[in-house]
């Protein structure tokens, strides 16, 4: 097991990146350095102190995580922004969200990522229901993308 941490700056927590080998898991946490990089074998990537948690893979329930890749039409930018952060505060305000951060590419400014966890299928249900999602719902369907990928995921290895 390989884990690779990529802290972000701003309120955005470190994503963690992880990689299955045939190492044994201890060799992926082999040492960390003081300067926060982690050497693994003659690799070296940033390590971080924020605590995770691993999902079970037995009858635990597993967090849903949603990644959302959208690109918004340039002349549509003013609403959409308007829309997300109404849609992203109302989802952090729903009992079952655990997290819901949008994310904007620096390599295309009308391309954005939206991340978003949920303790289980029913949250996710619930927040298909509220108004806040509908505003992003009606966005898309009055073309206001260029695009819009949704990954659906079992959370793994999460913050607590």
């Amino acid at each position: 097991l390989t884990m690779t941490v990529l802290p972000f700056v701003g309120r955005l927590a470190p994503i963690v990146l992880l990689a299955l080998s045939r190492s044994s898991p201890a060799s992926a946490f082999a040492s960390v350095s003081n300067n926060n990089f982690a050497h693994v074998g003659s690799r070296r990537a940033f390590a971080s102190s924020t605590p995770l948690k691993m999902a079970s893979s037995g009858d635990e329930k597993k967090p849903i995580c949603i990644v959302v890749e959208a690109e918004i039409k340039e002349d549509r930018m003013e609403e959409f922004l308007d829309l997300i952060e109404k849609d992203a505060v109302g989802s952090r305000a729903e009992p079952g969200c655990l997290r819901f951060d949008v994310l904007r590419s620096k390599d295309n400014p009308n391309k954005f990522f939206f991340y978003e966890a949920y303790v289980d299928a029913d949250a996710v249900a619930f927040h298909k229901e509220q108004p806040h999602f509908a505003l992003w719902t009606k966005f898309k369907e009055t073309e206001g993308i260029v695009s819009s990928v949704s990954h659906k995921t079992d959370g793994w290895f999460m913050t607590k």
